[in-house]
């Protein structure tokens, strides 16, 4: 947490999603990184955990299951990042997927504004 302020990894590889993310939660105070894939975002957070996740399925490398269930596997205080998956995936079979792999919450894509701002703010603590 730089300045106070609650810091979010995004991790999609899409860059308008990433963008579109980064816009609200900074507008809503938040701090924001990015990661490109689940392998760029493990070695980003074994350098400095966030607070909250926000991760893509669908991503090259290293995706977004596979990502959450390595995550979940570290250790105290890694493990315990809480995690939001958005997708465009929207079936049962890849929600049960996203919450065995560790996901907190499953939302399909697209997501509004405020209901990003409140499940951020819900993860990090912050009044609603």
């Amino acid at each position: 947490m730089a300045d106070g302020k609650m810091r979010v990894l995004i991790v999609d590889d899409a860059n308008l999603v990433r963008l579109y993310y980064r816009q609200i939660l900074e507008e809503e105070g938040f701090e924001v990184e990015e990661a490109l894939n689940g392998l760029e975002a493990l070695e980003r957070l074994l350098v400095s955990p966030a607070d909250a996740l926000i991760v893509d399925i669908n991503m090259p490398q290293m995706d977004g299951i596979t990502f959450l269930g390595a995550l979940r596997r570290q250790a105290l205080p890694l493990s315990a990042i809480p995690a939001l998956v958005t997708s465009t995936e929207s079936s049962a079979d890849d929600v049960a997927a996203a919450r065995a792999a560790g996901a907190n919450f499953y939302h399909v894509k697209p997501i509004g504004r405020e209901v990003l701002a409140r499940y951020m703010a819900m993860f990090c603590g912050a009044p609603q």
